[in-house]
């Protein structure tokens, strides 16, 4: 006996607003954009030493000004001992470089090298591209709104204080599937614009 057919995805025009369902949600839009863009955007950045967290490594450390190791892994949510790992990697790579601050020796800071602005730029490319596929549905004009919203969004989130009377669900046990949201315990990136890198002088100016 053969597997019933998927139904074709709906498009926005099908969507019975006036019903509220699932897909009227949301939590599950949210849930289901981002396990669509994890299964895509990982292979996409496959190149890049730690996957996304590594992308966005790279992102953070060539677009905005120095910063060191632990403002980083607090500006983009990653526990302090995981962005060790990484920048390891990185640097393995040489991809970034740890330079000693300029006006404290104590402070490490994560700067990109010219391979690792390259890699960076290969992999915005392949992951532009996964982007697109999964928001095929929206023209160039909705693309680029959505991207603005969801920055918007993701700005202000970050900060939003938890809901005091609603109960903190039990810890999971051993044998329970773990839930898919971030835990208490887990860092949240920090809620603020980026601290655009500024292009450095040149000497004959």
């Amino acid at each position: 006996m053969s597997a019933d057919p998927e139904p074709a995805p709906r498009r926005a025009e099908e969507i019975d607003w006036e019903a509220g369902g699932i897909e009227t949600e949301l939590g599950w839009s949210l849930q289901a954009f981002y396990q669509a863009f994890t299964r895509t955007a990982t292979p996409a950045v496959a190149e890049v030493p730690g996957g996304p967290r590594g992308y966005q490594v790279l992102v953070a450390v060539t677009t905005e000004d120095p910063t060191s190791q632990l403002l980083l892994a607090q500006r983009l949510g990653v526990d302090k001992t995981a962005m060790t790992y990484l920048v390891d990697a990185l640097e393995a790579e040489g991809l970034v470089e740890r330079r000693a601050h300029p006006r404290d020796r104590r402070v490490r800071q994560v700067l990109p090298t010219a391979p690792g602005r390259a890699r960076l730029e290969s992999a915005r490319t392949a992951l532009r591209a996964v982007e697109d596929l999964l928001m095929r549905d929206l023209d160039v004009d909705e693309r680029t709104r959505l991207r603005h919203l969801m920055a918007r969004v993701a700005l202000g989130a970050g900060d939003t204080p938890a809901q005091p009377d609603h109960p903190q669900p039990d810890q999971p046990q051993p044998d329970q599937p773990q839930p898919d949201h971030p835990q208490p315990d887990q860092p949240l990136a920090a809620p603020h614009r980026s601290a655009r890198r500024r292009p450095t002088p040149s000497p004959e100016s």
